[in-house]
């Protein structure tokens, strides 16, 4: 199971990021906040202080067409705050 799937690279992210020293994933819905911890800590190396996860479920959305009614399901998210130590960075343009 792949823990980590993409960091979430937004404006407020960013900021966050800036200001607070905290840094925003995409995760997998079944990881735990300390699979979470040993992911980040192995794949940029640096230390991991706290870990706040968001679990965000499907949307649902119904229509009604000639051909009948059409259900339609997004998939559930989960995304990771995680927060390191004063001094550490993590950059995430150095492999574009």
């Amino acid at each position: 199971m792949e823990v980590l799937i993409k960091p979430i690279i937004t404006e407020k992210a960013t900021a966050d990021s800036e200001l607070n020293n905290r840094y925003t994933f995409a995760v997998s819905v079944k990881a735990n906040k300390i699979q979470i911890k040993e992911a980040v800590e192995a794949t940029y190396g640096v230390s991991v202080q706290s870990v706040k996860t968001l679990n965000y479920g499907p949307k649902r959305a119904t229509r009604y067409t000639k051909n009948g009614l059409q259900i339609a399901k997004t998939n559930a998210i989960k995304k990771a705050i995680v927060s390191i130590k004063e001094g550490e960075t993590i950059d995430f343009y150095s492999n574009i």
